[in-house]
């Protein structure tokens, strides 16, 4: 595990896709949840939503595989260890929850004796119904979407933090290259391994 200075250009790419497709989904199930839709209407975009759901269940596999494999950089100079810790626990409970989301979904539905088809290319088997099964997949998803939007919420803010108040590297080093992210340690390597 590499604990190079920033992140390299697969993370960044990673990091971006998981995080418009996770945004995206959170406000289209909220819509789906709370718009007030005819019943055909909300039938084909439930389904939409299931076949994203999917995709974005199989890149969240490879993005948390990525980030399991690699680590995560360093922490920028002078960060204090509870703020390290905390990024930590927040980094984590983001890479989880790109899992569950999607997870619980498929479990709920499949468990509900529906399959789940992913945009005509191939669909997932309904299961035998298993109710709690089902209702556990339902309440997961319900809750891990509420618990996304929050995570959402401080991982954005406390990253606008870094940049605005402590003025230090943390957001540059996600948006761009090693080299904007000065002063974090003189290794101009990603934490993919790839030079920048």
């Amino acid at each position: 595990m590499q604990r190079n200075a920033t992140y390299g250009f697969t993370s960044r790419v990673n990091h971006w896709v998981i995080a418009a497709v996770m945004i995206g989904m959170l406000g289209f199930g909220l819509y789906l949840a709370y718009g007030e839709l005819p019943r055909d209407e909300r039938g084909d975009l439930i389904a939409i939503h299931k076949s994203i759901g999917v995709l974005a269940l199989g890149f969240g596999l490879w993005r948390v595989l990525w980030r399991v494999v690699r680590g995560f950089p360093a922490a920028v100079a002078g960060m204090p260890a509870w703020q390290e810790r905390a990024s930590k626990v927040a980094h984590w409970a983001l890479l989880a929850s790109v899992l569950l989301m999607p997870l619980s979904g498929v479990v709920a539905s499949l468990f509900r004796g529906r399959p789940v088809e992913v945009f005509g290319w191939f669909t997932i088997p309904a299961q035998a119904e298993v109710t709690w099964l089902a209702s556990l997949g339902s309440g997961i998803h319900q809750f891990a979407g509420y618990a996304l939007v929050a995570l959402v919420v401080i991982h954005i803010a406390a990253a606008l933090k870094h940049h605005v108040y402590d003025r230090d590297p943390t957001l540059k080093r996600m948006l761009s290259s090693a080299s904007l992210a000065r002063g974090i340690g003189d290794n101009r390597q990603g934490s993919d391994g790839l030079k920048l």
